[in-house]
């Protein structure tokens, strides 16, 4: 495909992913429909779509609301002249019209490419740095990989990770390395299959070094998802990691990952039955405002009423998992949010009891974080 044909594929999907299709499943569509397509292509198509939903403000205004209008208006915010893509010529996007040629005179804002009602809430959040965040938010996050203490020094990954052509580089977290080159072969990487490394953004990297963890008695992972913060858990713990999920699918990949990663992980669907923990790690549900870099289409899914909603359900969640911890033990509470109303309103509920202490708390911020994150540490008192 030629770049301009690219950029007719994109607009297509953007077309689909505006009827209310979602954006990967969109992209899927696309590509199953187009047998011609190679990797490369795909890849350059859903770059363009990612890199719209991340400036969708600002490509609307210099482009128009409809997917011709977005990729118009981001091959403007490339710095690209629109008359070379738009062509006509072969699987191009037909040229431009009159009205199309006219490049409207639009103030950059970053607020723009942030949805109206979400600008007083992370004003609020994030103080006198919310529009360089905001702005740090419209480029594409770095790929950043964990490297697995129990299998590896970060020497020893980079050298594997060479050998099948991905460069990287140290990070301020211990065990982080940032690929510079071969993102897209890290899957098939011998590294990767063998368990030196896992994908973890930084963000996630520095909250979990902060927390000290135990090295012996019982860790449960209440919200575990794919699992992990426990394979990082478990790869500076001894203690025994019981991973937990409202959802058992979701946590269908764990057995394979741990395996890989040469650890044990318990899986349970009952953690009481396991209670009392040393430590209980809630990696709660959340509007994603950290991680709008590599999911810019979270942000325009996101509602009021969701967030209310998300709000509600980041309490119940914490509220199970106080009744979990043992007296002296501690509560970890972790967000890839933004918002004070999904984070300090959250952990202030929590201390508000005598029983619970606040340790510490600390929010990591892009781009020097790569995403956006929160973490508080609690303490049950002993008389708790």
């Amino acid at each position: 495909m030629t770049p301009a044909a690219r950029v007719a594929a994109a607009i297509e999907v953007l077309d689909r992913w505006l009827d209310g299709v979602p954006a990967e499943k969109a992209l899927t569509g696309w590509a199953r429909g187009a047998r011609y397509a190679g990797s490369k292509d795909r890849a350059a198509v859903r770059d363009h779509v990612y890199d719209v939903l991340r400036r969708k403000g600002a490509c609307e205004a210099l482009g128009g609301a409809d997917g011709r209008g977005l990729m118009l208006g981001l091959v403007r915010v490339q710095g690209v002249d629109p008359a070379t893509v738009f062509t006509g010529e072969g699987h191009a996007p037909v040229p431009l019209s009159d009205a199309e040629k006219q490049a409207p005179d639009v103030r950059s804002d970053v607020w723009r490419d942030v949805p109206d009602w979400l600008h007083q809430p992370l004003r609020e959040s994030l103080g006198a740095r919310a529009a360089d965040i905001v702005g740090a938010m419209q480029t594409r996050a770095p790929l950043y990989l964990r490297v697995n203490a129990r299998k590896a020094s970060v020497n020893q990954a980079q050298e594997r990770l060479l050998e099948d052509g991905i460069k990287t580089e140290t990070c301020p977290a211990e065990m982080a390395l940032k690929v510079t080159e071969g993102d897209r072969r890290l899957r098939q990487s011998s590294a990767y299959l063998d368990g030196l490394v896992e994908i973890q953004d930084l963000s996630v990297q520095l909250a979990c070094a902060a927390v000290d963890w135990p090295q012996r008695g019982r860790v449960l992972d209440y919200c575990a998802g794919g699992g992990g913060k426990a394979l990082a858990i478990a790869a500076v713990s001894d203690a025994t990691v019981f991973v937990h999920d409202a959802i058992a699918a979701r946590m269908s990949d764990i057995p394979a990952r741990a395996s890989r990663a040469g650890v044990t992980l318990a899986e349970t669907m009952k953690p009481s039955m396991h209670a009392p923990y040393d430590l209980v790690l809630c990696d709660v549900p959340c509007s994603g405002s950290g991680t709008w870099r590599r999911d810019p289409e979270a942000k325009w899914r996101l509602t009021p009423g969701r967030l209310a909603e998300l709000g509600q359900l980041q309490r119940q969640i914490v509220e199970q998992a106080q009744t979990l911890v043992k007296p002296g033990g501690r509560l970890v509470y972790m967000t890839c949010s933004l918002l004070d109303a999904e984070n300090e309103a959250v952990v202030n509920s929590v201390v508000s009891a005598p029983e619970w202490d606040l340790l510490t708390s600390a929010r990591f911020l892009p781009p020097e974080a790569s995403d956006g994150f929160f973490l508080a540490v609690m303490r049950r008192n002993g008389n708790g």
